[in-house]
């Protein structure tokens, strides 16, 4: 059964779907642009994921366009050695390292076209997230975040530096703040994770426990993912 929910202002948060894909490539180069091409997700790869994980693909629309979207994984994870590179994850793009029994949901990427962030579309993405933790019955969400404001100062700040800055609320980083705000905890910092300059080529390891709640996202419907219930 697609997912199917009804932001406040009409935007739709649903499954991703196959004619999806180029939009989907053309979102993650707008909002990863100084990623490396070959860790960049193509048409191609996202309509692989749908094959793979349809569950865990998500998309939001304004009209048919599509304005923001979720790459998702299943995973097992060793806590005990945290270290591993978004190549890793992503195989070639083609997450091929998804485990159809993996008990954690892994956060391949999420992205928002910049003219409609700050409207919760972030948010309900990862509230969906949540809820296929739910449905599924897994541990929660396991991400490596980027840290895309630490380019613009790491001349002056080391990234253990910067990262406990934003972990303290020191520093607003641009995405690790609002997905520590969301719920994630910090686990560790990741040297050499991707290759972006934006983040000086650093992720951050964060982790949502299945029994946290993400605003907007029911237990209560987990189970029945067609609905029509504004995020507040």
């Amino acid at each position: 059964m697609a997912y199917h929910r009804r932001l406040e202002r009409g935007f739709i948060v649903t499954h991703s779907r196959l004619e999806h894909a180029e939009q989907l490539e053309a979102l993650q180069r707008t909002c990863l642009p100084t990623l490396a091409d070959a860790e960049c997700f193509k048409a191609a790869h996202y309509r692989k994921h749908i094959e793979l994980f349809p569950d865990g693909q998500f998309a939001v629309l304004d009209g048919d366009r599509v304005i923001g979207a979720t790459t998702t994984l299943r995973r097992t994870f060793d806590f005990e050695h945290i270290d591993h590179t978004f190549a890793d994850i992503i195989q070639g793009g083609w997450l091929t390292s998804h485990e159809p029994a993996g008990d954690w949901l892994y956060g391949a990427d999420v992205g928002v076209e910049p003219a409609f962030r700050g409207r919760g579309i972030a948010t309900a993405l990862y509230a969906a997230r949540q809820e296929v933790v739910w449905r599924l019955g897994l541990k929660g969400q396991i991400t490596a975040g980027m840290i895309p404001g630490y380019g613009a100062v790491k001349n002056t700040m080391s990234a253990e530096e910067y990262y406990a800055g934003v972990v303290a609320g020191r520093i607003k980083d641009p995405t690790l703040s609002m997905q520590l705000g969301v719920g994630f905890e910090p686990r560790g910092l990741l040297a050499g994770y991707l290759n972006d300059p934006a983040s000086d080529n650093y992720g951050v390891l964060i982790v949502l426990d299945g029994g946290k709640s993400v605003p907007g996202a029911s237990r209560d419907v987990a189970d029945e993912p067609i609905r029509d219930t504004p995020l507040r």
